[in-house]
């Protein structure tokens, strides 16, 4: 069994709360044990796992959020630069599945989040045990 951290960007609730449940949902069902923090958007996801992954707590990490477009080049800046962290830190060795979702609109992302349909949290977790598999498998 292995120890993951869920780090969430707690800023669509409603949203992150279907990830979040997702994401958990797949790690139990694989037997592994998950913990959740909250960070306040994208950008501190990376933050908060590089941060955790120091301590030696956790084997591996799940990324949730979501940023949705809006009028401003802001969500090019978050969803690019939260993307390139979580990959700088896997490309690290650190077992990361990235559940941030990045969509026009709300409606998308709700599709995306629910575990009844796209379960994109779950999906995230799945991708963060594999790759906890291969770096075990590489040690």
């Amino acid at each position: 069994m292995a120890r993951f951290l869920i780090v969430e960007a707690r800023f669509y609730g409603h949203l992150n709360d279907m990830l979040v449940a997702g994401a958990t949902a797949a790690l139990e069902d694989a037997g592994h044990q998950a913990d959740v923090i909250t960070v306040p958007g994208a950008l501190e996801v990376p933050g908060a796992i590089a941060l955790a992954a120091e301590s030696g707590q956790y084997d591996g990490f799940v990324a949730i959020g979501v940023v949705i477009r809006g009028e401003t080049y802001h969500f090019e800046i978050v969803a690019g630069e939260s993307a390139r962290a979580i990959m700088a830190l896997t490309m690290d060795g650190i077992a990361i599945g990235n559940g941030i979702l990045t969509t026009e609109k709300e409606a998308q992302a709700l599709v995306r989040a629910d575990p009844a349909q796209k379960n994109k949290g779950g999906e995230a977790a799945q991708a963060a045990i594999r790759l906890l598999e291969l770096r075990e498998q590489f040690a």
